[in-house]
């Protein structure tokens, strides 16, 4: 049995030894889970309703011990893992309403009735990225649970607590014995299985766009459904008609939240030529309030980076020839951190414009005009998030239409409600997870005619 050793990103400090989970153990739990599932699946929906809602109320009973989990393993400030595990929670609840709400449709037919009915799809395998561990594993196996599958949870290596402590969590409510599992350890070997398993019919995966294309060849090998949430380069596009001191103020806040380490994160800034220099002045005083520190304290803002290995990649992309234009503050000493930083690249082809960085570095670059903006925004292999800050509902309208992003917000940064549609276009993704329709997503249109002659 191989593991693996949990360092604090903030403090570089032992938490733990987490045992990794082997070949045979995932086949063991994909034959528990099958079987759990089908009595899941038999159970009235208002049974499965009431046991996620005992499964929230387990969540929010232990919703410091959640958040402080995260703190330790992932180094994200007390305040955020707070609304982390609250929203577990709330997914959680959202979707104990879809069990009695899992609707089919009859269709008008000569000669008899036909119907619809939406059945579940079985096991299903979810791959949580190290980023967000909580947040991202609830959109994956609330809805699944819900649509009446058996779950497999994947957390990433380096952050598995959280999503350990949900499994037991989950056997605390009540849940059946089988039907929820967390297998630790590396993909390689759970994600690949999950991927090669003929008895999981899903696999919702979130994670690099390279590993995701891995994962979907995979997948197609059995012709298993697949859902995809993959990198990003976002666009936060500011015209020069905008509010300019709000776009400023909250600019960093879009980018530098998780220290960057955010598929969403808005780290293109893209500003009108004729306000360019202005926005440059209100943005860096606003970069330098960023409060950067412990992850315990609570007026934190942002914490370290993940692990010695990211802050190195991190690192990789400003060299001490950068283009800088200024940074924000961090601490020094023991702690993977790296201060906000602000880069002026001199081409829009540049690495750092091109690249998905995930670390809190954002580059600021000028256009001409509409047209100019929509063509540097949409100047991207991914697709996931964006924002657009102007006064004139009409562009905000015509420039929301143009840009090829899967969630874009006006005069705002918000990406994600668990209520609304989340996925990307192009290399961010495939499929949409939340919104009232990603229960659906993982059952199977079954269409039954019955004859009247």
């Amino acid at each position: 049995m191989t593991g693996i050793t949990l360092i604090n990103p903030a403090t570089e400090v032992s938490l733990q030894t987490v045992e990794h989970s082997s070949l045979e153990q995932v086949d063991d739990a994909v034959a528990a889970a099958t079987s759990a599932q089908r009595a899941w699946a038999a159970l009235p929906p208002a049974e499965r309703a009431a046991a996620l809602r005992r499964f929230a109320r387990a969540v929010d009973a232990d919703l410091e011990n959640l958040a402080g989990l995260e703190v330790a393993n992932s180094g994200h400030p007390i305040s955020q893992a707070r609304w982390e595990a609250g929203h577990v929670r709330d997914v959680l609840d959202y979707y104990a309403a879809a069990p009695e709400r899992m609707i089919g449709k009859t269709i008008p037919v000569a000669g008899g009735i036909d119907a619809t009915f939406l059945e579940p799809l079985g096991v299903v395998g979810v791959i949580v990225p190290w980023n967000f561990p909580m947040t991202i594993a609830a959109w994956g196996f609330a809805p699944a649970l819900a649509a009446g599958n058996a779950v497999l949870l994947k957390p990433a290596e380096w952050t598995p607590l959280t999503a350990i402590r949900l499994g037991a969590l989950a056997l605390e409510a009540g849940l059946p014995p089988g039907l929820f599992q967390v297998l630790p350890g590396k993909g390689s070997v759970i994600g690949e299985r999950f991927v090669t398993h003929p008895d999981v019919r899903k696999v919702v995966f979130t994670g690099s766009t390279a590993v995701g294309k891995g994962v979907m060849a995979g997948c197609a090998d059995q012709v298993k459904a697949v859902t995809l949430e993959l990198g990003g380069k976002s666009a936060n596009v500011v015209f020069a008609d905008s509010d300019l001191e709000k776009a400023a103020a909250t600019a960093p806040y879009a980018v530098f939240e998780n220290a960057g380490q955010d598929c969403c994160a808005r780290s293109r800034i893209l500003v009108q030529r004729s306000v360019y220099d202005r926005f440059l002045e209100l943005l860096e005083p606003a970069v330098k309030g960023v409060r950067v520190g412990s992850p315990l304290a609570e007026d934190t803002e942002m914490g370290p980076l993940v692990s010695a290995a990211h802050l190195a990649k991190v690192r990789s992309y400003v060299p001490d020839d950068s283009q800088v234009a200024f940074r924000g503050s961090a601490p020094e000493g023991a702690g993977y951190w790296f201060a906000p930083t602000v880069l002026l690249p001199d081409s829009r082809t540049d690495r750092v414009v091109v690249d998905e960085i995930f670390g809190p570095v954002v580059s600021v670059l000028p256009f001409d005009d509409e047209a100019d903006a929509i063509a540097l925004a949409n100047d991207s292999i991914y697709g996931l998030s964006g924002s657009i800050w102007t006064r004139d509902v009409g562009r905000a309208i015509r420039v929301s239409r143009a840009i090829d992003s899967g969630n874009l917000s006006v005069n705002s940064h918000s990406s994600v409600r668990y209520s609304t549609p989340f996925g990307g276009f192009k290399q961010s993704g495939l499929g949409r997870e939340l919104g009232p329709d990603a229960a659906t997503a993982f059952t199977e249109t079954k269409n039954v005619f019955i004859s009247t002659d």
